[in-house]
């Protein structure tokens, strides 16, 4: 029997959009020969030049910089290394707005689930993360274990052991490209910010409110995107 080509071709993964928008920056560079120490177009006119949006772009400058090619600098800009490596665009995984789509996909129904079936206990526990969470605002690692703690007691409110795995495996897999970006473009007044965002999500699961914890998770991890893609 013949058997199919199609079928026996072995899959070839497509490459991810920020490692595609890294090499045409690399390219840039080169082709435009901005050399060690310069500073490359600001990220509105880039992304422009690049017909990219700013969310892919700022992707692929944290992995070029994590591949020593550039040098991101808050508040100045983005500059040629001084000895750029020639390495490629290193492999981290899935980018930090890739993770966050799929979250706004399935944690906004999560919520929605909590809110149906959390028992007093799992909102007593959701409760005692919002309140980790604003007692630890000023402590970058303390206040990201809490906001973990907190996405996971909502998870676990549902009851379903598989969801609980979904959220970590999706906190799993932020990776560098994600903790690059917090660490250039999140501050104390950011986490500031979404606490009333957590406070809102738990309301409306202690209420039994599914509509409401739906929306209010969904406007949270929306705020999220915007802080991230926009700075």
């Amino acid at each position: 029997m013949r058997k199919n080509s199609a079928a026996s071709e072995p899959h070839v993964a497509e490459p991810r959009l920020y490692r595609v928008v890294a090499e045409r920056v690399q390219q840039m560079i080169q082709s435009e020969k901005i050399g060690p120490g310069e500073r490359l177009p600001a990220e509105r006119d880039l992304a422009g030049k690049l017909s990219v949006s700013r969310a892919s772009l700022r992707e692929a400058l944290i992995a070029l910089e994590l591949g020593g090619v550039v040098e991101v600098r808050g508040g100045s800009g983005v500059y040629v290394c001084e000895k750029p490596l020639p390495a490629a665009v290193p492999e981290t995984g899935p980018g930090p707005f890739e993770v966050l789509a799929a979250r706004r996909l399935i944690e906004t129904e999560i919520a929605g689930i909590a809110a149906k079936v959390a028992t007093g206990a799992a909102v007593d526990a959701i409760l005692k993360a919002v309140e980790e969470m604003e007692h630890t605002h000023h402590d970058r690692a303390s206040n990201e274990a809490a906001d973990r703690n907190f996405h996971l007691a909502i998870a676990r409110a549902t009851g379903n052991t598989a969801l609980v795995s979904v959220i970590e495996c999706l906190w799993n897999n932020r990776g560098t490209l994600w903790q690059k970006l917090k660490e250039h473009y999140q501050t104390d007044e950011l986490r500031l910010q979404t606490l009333p965002d957590h406070r809102k999500i738990l309301e409306a699961i202690a209420s039994h409110d599914p509509a409401g914890a739906r929306q209010a998770m969904r406007a949270h991890l929306e705020r999220v995107t915007r802080t991230f893609s926009r700075g």
